[in-house]
């Protein structure tokens, strides 16, 4: 059983590594944003919500995020582990997930911390080409993600894994693996 959280700055390869590391252990890769997108595509009551908040151009509450992961963890493809991939957040939603496993008589295993200088964060942000990904706008989202994930790390500590996140996508997986004990 694998129950993985995987944490790094924006750009550091989660997502891509989320979907590698969920095919290579056998567990769903749950992410929030394709969360959002399946619940309000199928128009679920939380979909409605979350569509309301996200049509306002305002941030889901922690409320609806956690319901829709609650919901997605207690899915049978989820019993034997899963690859998190921005979630959890914030503290409250740290502390929501450990209550939330609890109910299911789980416990999470690992932390993934995907190390990478912020140097190469700022070359790949950069590489994507959106209009908005100027170097100002960048080190600001550097600097909440520093911000929101320093009381995660420390709240998830005797589970935090570091890695390597620089290098080929077949380096940082092996990586990955390794740390997870596979």
């Amino acid at each position: 059983m694998t129950r993985v959280i995987m944490f790094g700055y924006p750009g550091a390869g989660k997502g891509t590594q989320s979907a590698l590391l969920s095919k290579a252990l056998g567990v769903p890769h749950v992410s929030t944003g394709d969360l959002f997108r399946a619940n309000i595509g199928e128009n679920t009551p939380l979909g409605q919500e979350a569509k309301k908040y996200l049509d306002a151009g305002n941030l889901v509450p922690s409320s609806v995020t956690n319901a829709m992961v609650k919901d997605r963890l207690a899915q049978p493809d989820a019993k034997d582990g899963f690859v998190l991939d921005g979630y959890p957040r914030t503290l409250d939603q740290a502390e929501a997930l450990t209550a939330i496993l609890a109910e299911l008589g789980q416990q999470l295993d690992t932390v993934l911390s995907f190390e990478i200088p912020e140097e190469v964060v700022v070359e790949r942000m950069r590489a994507r080409g959106r209009q908005d990904d100027t170097d100002e706008i960048i080190k600001a989202r550097l600097e909440i993600h520093r911000k929101e994930t320093e009381p995660l790390l420390q709240y998830y500590e005797s589970l935090v894994v570091a890695i390597n996140a620089v290098g080929t996508v077949d380096e940082v997986q092996a990586r990955a693996l390794k740390a997870l004990g596979r």
